[in-house]
């Protein structure tokens, strides 16, 4: 694969980067972070600079999104952090965008302004009101250039829906209605309508001892409104149809692989929590993501994936340390390449994963400071089982280092450039010799 290196953006120890997302066009590139800042990238247009640095991303707009607040009633900090983005399409020359901390939705406006008004009649040139009585003509005001300023502001505000943390938003096709999702409820709003939300599942028991999944992700169909799915902790996924009735509890579909009773351990119910879901952009496939695993779903096949892919599979003999230092608990994102081809999700030791639908191949490659350097290109590295020959350039197992990892990525829409989120620095790499993965 040759990837090279084409930006690396270093935000502060504490703002440890928490959601990835490129708009429908991949003009754009918005991160959150901890602090409950949002930063969005521009690309720069090709051959505005040098042609080796064609299509990089600038710092484009940054904005505080949300602020620490507390519920009284319960007496719990609810903090700052964005859990998503997402970007609606574009309507017009504005850019929309939501984003969500543990409660709240906020939507946003993303503008930009190069002309003011000037020459008014009642006004001087400092905006004070003039006396009237020193008006002795009338002239037309005119719209004079000025540097370009983008202006971010929020639009709507969606509150007080969700008794448990948000951990999804997806924006559903028809450009109206989203979806926002907790642990036990999933919400469906309108874009225009902040005051009330409609319940479309609700999987919380009367007696919440007899609680045994959570939900773990959910996203809307690419194009047809009326379908979305949502994954468990229990490793299942559950495509609903709105058509179907107005609290889709039941689903239309249940995707499940069953387990092998000979592989069951104390940790096979937490290896095989879903932590992502994504349709494929043709909107006939699944990706999913659990700890250990990437696995593509056929939605016409329920009984099993038609493809698995090991992410680490060299972990499995460390799941009782990983256990102990809650590793074995984070959250791994996966994404689509802009042809369904290829799929990507993250690793330890701020390494990411590659997997070729076509070709089976798979690669390694590695998000640092020395391999972001332009046009630097990304080698493969190999990690070496416990026990298994090591051959020169393979890292350990036990050399890892699991406070280093990926959890958040995003691919271009439609090039092979990738945005990786290596806790508090986003790495963009962009595949400039090959418009495809060999």
């Amino acid at each position: 694969v040759r990837f090279s290196g084409q930006r690396v953006w270093g935000i502060g120890n504490a703002d440890i980067i928490s959601t990835v997302e490129f708009n429908h066009t991949g003009e754009l590139l918005a991160t959150g972070d901890k602090g409950g800042r949002v930063v969005i990238f521009q690309r720069e247009p090709e051959g505005k600079t040098e042609p080796f640095s064609q299509g990089e991303y600038n710092v484009y707009s940054t904005f505080q999104s949300h602020e620490p607040e507390f519920d009284y009633l319960k007496s719990l900090e609810i903090e700052e952090k964005i859990n998503k983005i997402r970007w609606l399409p574009q309507q017009n020359a504005a850019h929309f965008l939501l984003s969500t901390n543990d409660k709240t939705i906020k939507l946003w406006k993303v503008s930009e302004r190069d002309k003011r008004p000037e020459g008014y009649n009642l006004k001087d040139e400092e905006g004070r009101i003039k006396d009237i009585s020193t008006v002795t003509s009338l002239q037309v005001p005119v719209l004079m250039p000025m540097d370009l300023m983008v202006e971010v502001s929020p639009r709507r505000v969606f509150a007080n829906a969700h008794t448990y943390h948000v951990n999804s938003i997806s924006v559903n096709s028809d450009c109206e209605t989203y979806l926002s999702a907790d642990d036990l409820r999933i919400n469906l709003w309108h874009l225009g309508i902040t005051d009330r939300s409609f319940n479309i599942v609700d999987i919380k028991p009367a007696n919440m001892e007899d609680l045994t999944e959570v939900i773990t992700a959910a996203e809307f169909h690419p194009f047809h409104c009326n379908l979305f799915v949502y994954s468990s902790s229990k490793g299942t996924l559950r495509l609903c149809d709105m058509r179907e009735q107005a609290l889709c509890d039941k689903h239309s579909k249940l995707f499940e692989e069953p387990e092998d009773p000979s592989a069951r351990s104390f940790f096979s119910e937490i290896i095989s929590s879903v932590s992502d879901v994504k349709f494929s952009h043709s909107g006939r496939y699944l990706l999913t993501r659990d700890y250990l695993t990437a696995k593509v779903w056929d939605l016409n096949m329920e009984n099993k994936p038609l493809e698995t892919y090991q992410v680490h599979d060299y972990l499995r003999s460390k799941l009782c340390s990983l256990y102990e230092n809650d590793c074995i608990f984070d959250k791994f994102e996966c994404a689509w390449n802009g042809s369904d081809s290829v799929i990507m999700t993250g690793a330890y030791n701020n390494f990411f994963r590659m997997f070729d639908r076509n070709t089976k191949r798979d690669v390694t490659l590695e998000a640092s400071r020395e391999s972001s350097k332009p046009r630097a290109v990304l080698k493969p590295r190999r990690v070496c089982a416990a026990g298994s020959k090591r051959r020169k350039d393979d890292i350990s197992v036990d050399s890892l280092d699991f406070s280093k990892k990926i959890l958040h990525t995003a691919w271009h829409p439609a090039e092979n450039i990738i945005a990786i989120a290596a806790t508090n620095n986003l790495y963009i790499f962009q595949d400039k010799l090959n418009s495809e993965m060999h």
